[in-house]
């Protein structure tokens, strides 16, 4: 099947467009709050926080015996609440800082996460096969109850997200600035971190513990590239995640023996890869052109400098000694005259030159610019 006959049958067949929406509910909702996880410099977070999540579906899984999704999926929320606020707790009781303390947090929770479900593995209990889904994600168990759950949790994102708009807004840029306001920048913290860890456990399923984090930061750091505007970062990271999980589940379904979550997941790559490199204010390539234009007008105001210091200190400027100074002048070059020429800074008769009126008030703005910087 190519990728034609995928989106052709997607309207048609139930499970394909059941795990096509989730994903692209899911990119979307991630793409959201990847976008304050990135901007709050706190992108180790959603792996922090989706390998805290492991333990819990672990232990949901030992006490109710069930493969239950929503059991195990509450199990994780509340695995991965602990782990947040432990998180919280070990950066503002100790001396370590952010990184250390979520790096911490991943390493023991993972390691507990992983103990448990060795432990469970080798239980007679026939129920436990399949758990370790959770660790790469298997997007084709998704069913439409799970979609439901994310249509949901993605609505309530968008309401919290609109009615605290402006706190969070200011809590990113300035969180002191909100502390003297009157603002609970306590509570603002807890609710836009809740939200995230909601995005993280909802996305277990389909991308898995290992690769979440990517989920949720690639569409906001693509994002990022292209504005400096908060509220289009938010619209474009959610319109990017929502892609990446479309043409990733495209992709893995077309293809034998592609995964879904790593194929969402190098899709979204591409995206941080395409944005890095193409975006029009941060992107290289444009970056790079701006560099040799800048370096191109730099000779060129060099060198129309150069030829208004000889045209004030040579009264005959025709003469060849003259032309040989300029010549010999090292940012000179035949082309940076010829575009003086078509700029109408420089009239060019043969070998010789002269300034029109044009290029001496641009040659004396320039002096004068130079003479500024200098006091």
């Amino acid at each position: 099947m190519d990728l034609g006959d995928y989106f052709s049958m997607v309207f048609s067949d139930y499970t394909l467009r059941t795990i096509t929406l989730g994903t692209a509910i899911l990119g979307a909702v991630c793409g959201m709050l990847g976008s304050f996880a990135v901007l709050r410099k706190q992108s180790l977070l959603g792996d922090a926080i989706s390998h805290a999540a492991l333990p819990g579906i672990a232990i949901a899984f030992l006490i109710t015996g069930a493969k239950d999704s929503n059991v195990l999926l509450i199990g994780a929320l509340v695995s991965g609440m602990i782990g947040t606020f432990w998180i919280r707790g070990i950066v503002s009781k100790t001396h370590l800082k952010s990184d250390t303390a979520l790096g911490l947090i991943l390493s023991l929770f993972f390691g507990f996460g992983m103990l448990l479900l060795t432990y469970i593995q080798k239980q007679p209990n026939a129920n436990q096969a399949g758990l370790d889904k959770y660790l790469f994600g298997q997007a084709a168990t998704l069913l439409e109850s799970d979609v439901w759950m994310m249509a949901i949790a993605t609505s309530a994102c968008l309401v919290v997200l609109l009615l605290f708009w402006k706190e969070f807004k200011i809590l990113l840029f300035d969180a002191d600035y909100t502390k003297t306001l009157g603002f609970n920048t306590r509570f603002i913290d807890i609710l836009i971190t809740s939200f995230i860890v909601l995005a993280i456990v909802l996305g277990l399923q389909t991308v898995g513990v290992v690769l979440m984090s990517a989920m949720l930061l690639a569409p906001a750091a693509a994002a990022r590239q292209w504005t400096n505007s908060l509220g289009v970062m938010v619209f474009l990271a959610a319109i990017f995640g929502a892609f990446a999980g479309v043409f990733g589940t495209a992709i893995s379904a077309s293809q034998n023996n592609l995964s879904t979550g790593p194929v969402i997941v190098l899709v979204a790559g591409v995206f941080v890869v395409f944005s890095f490199i193409f975006s029009p204010n941060r992107g290289l390539l444009f970056k790079q052109i701006r560099i040799s234009k800048n370096r191109r007008d730099l000779k060129l105001y060099k060198t129309l400098a150069f030829m208004h210091n000889i045209a004030e200190d040579h009264e005959d400027i025709s003469h060849p000694h003259t032309i040989k100074i300029l010549n010999n002048f090292q940012g000179f070059t035949k082309k940076s005259l010829q575009k003086l020429v078509e700029l109408d800074f420089v009239i060019l008769q043969g070998n010789m030159w002269s300034l029109t009126e044009k290029g001496f008030k641009k040659a004396e703005n320039l002096y004068n610019q130079q003479s500024h910087t200098h006091e």
